[in-house]
């Protein structure tokens, strides 16, 4: 047999170096907290054997003497989930902690306009330790080009973030900016400033988890739309979320077969609602019975609990759900929920995804402390958000409007 080309025998060894990320020990590291690499994430992630890497032995381009990596701390590339084209990008710990440089923001830069030219998703997968301040203004414009592309790609294609790890900083902005926000519990935090410069600065003492914790985000700030308990449910929570929307702004959201019949009557709609409309009820259980069986994926369940919003299918097709939940404040309308329906609203708008409300609220909630901090402009954003959808908009008046 001939001797392999000696060109191909240095590319293989190239890509089996890129591949091994900062190497065994400290991938060892990263799997003793519990934590996968970038690429076994992005194996659960996408299809099996759908994944085509780009530009995966790019490096810094520091002067400075010491270690370099294939690939520059971040995997990104192409492949299909549910045989749908989705781009991604994946942000490796184990290389310089995940930190963000120049070329690094290049390589994420290049997949996001890939999929904005293709029409396709983009998913990133964080987990990082902020801006890289051995190239100090260099990291820095690198996250001004990557929230750049966030706000033009906005409402064109679906943007996911999944917090897979730290977020410090103003790398916290770029997931900010994107459609839906994916947290795992206790592994990831996300804050622009940290527990030790708060307690320099004010004097407050807090620890990370309590700070910018899962939990935290999902009930207290409103930041986060779903979270999970591993980065495997995580995963699948953005395969799930996917699911309802369309690849892009120029499509209609996938179609589904619907498991149950879609014409079905349900007799107890008819005594779901008590005649006494000062009587709570659930209209989680409304919203359940009325579309499709199971199809229901609520967002931001733990923030402004006196709203509901969430995705769902109607024989097969996606919707959106906006409602008041009556038995958390009478379903009383105030800033949080306000935010939170324009918020989703608009992103339905965005997507072509038609949008079903069920309403029963007294109206805004009186008070000196929700005048004082601005219920009328943030009340204004839901007027503003309905006004300018021009999806089909359906209202059920369940109760009191």
């Amino acid at each position: 047999m001939s001797e392999e080309d000696p060109r191909i025998t240095e590319l293989r060894l190239m890509r089996d170096k890129a591949v091994a990320g900062g190497g065994p020990e400290r991938t060892a590291r990263q799997h003793e907290k519990g934590k996968l690499t970038a690429r076994e994430r992005l194996d659960l992630l996408l299809d099996s054997s759908t994944f085509n890497e780009l530009e995966p032995f790019v490096t810094h381009r520091s002067s400075e003497p010491g270690e370099t990596f294939l690939g520059d701390g971040v995997v990104t590339g192409f492949g299909r989930i549910s045989g749908r084209m989705v781009y991604v990008y994946a942000q490796d710990f184990t290389v310089f902690g995940g930190a963000l440089g120049e070329m690094q923001s290049t390589k994420i830069c290049r997949v996001m306009d890939l999929a904005a030219q293709n029409g396709a998703p983009v998913v990133g997968l964080i987990d990082s330790g902020g801006a890289r301040i051995q190239e100090g203004v260099k990291s820095l414009a690198g996250y001004a080009r990557i929230f750049r592309r966030n706000t033009r790609f906005s409402g064109i294609i679906p943007q996911i973030s999944v917090m897979l790890g730290p977020c410090a900083g103003g790398a916290a902005y770029s997931p900010a900016l994107t459609d839906l926000i994916i947290m795992t519990q206790k592994q990831a935090h996300m804050f622009l400033t940290g527990p030790d410069v708060i307690k320099a600065v004010t004097g407050e003492v807090v620890d990370t988890e309590n700070l910018g914790g899962a939990e935290v985000h999902h009930a207290v700030s409103g930041t986060v739309h779903l979270t999970a308990a591993s980065e495997h449910d995580a995963l699948n929570l953005c395969r799930l979320a996917l699911s309802y929307f369309p690849s892009n702004n120029a499509e209609n959201p996938p179609q589904v077969e619907p498991t149950d019949d879609s014409s079905r009557m349900d007799q107890e709609l008819n005594r779901i609602v008590p005649l006494d409309l000062s009587e709570p009820y659930s209209m989680h259980d409304v919203v359940a019975r009325v579309v499709d069986r199971g199809s229901f994926l609520e967002l931001q369940s733990s923030f402004a609990r006196n709203a509901l919003v969430g995705l769902a299918r109607m024989g097969g097709r996606s919707v959106g759900i906006v409602a008041q939940e009556p038995t958390c404040m009478a379903g009383v309308m105030d800033i949080d929920s306000s935010d939170k329906i324009a918020r989703f609203v608009r992103m339905c708008d965005c997507f072509n995804i038609p949008l079903l409300t069920f309403v029963d609220t007294p109206g805004f909630l009186p008070g000196v402390d929700q005048e004082y901090r601005g219920v009328i402009r943030h009340g204004a954003k839901v007027l503003y958000a309905y006004s300018e959808a021009t999806v089909p908009k359906i209202s059920v008046i369940t109760g009191k409007a």
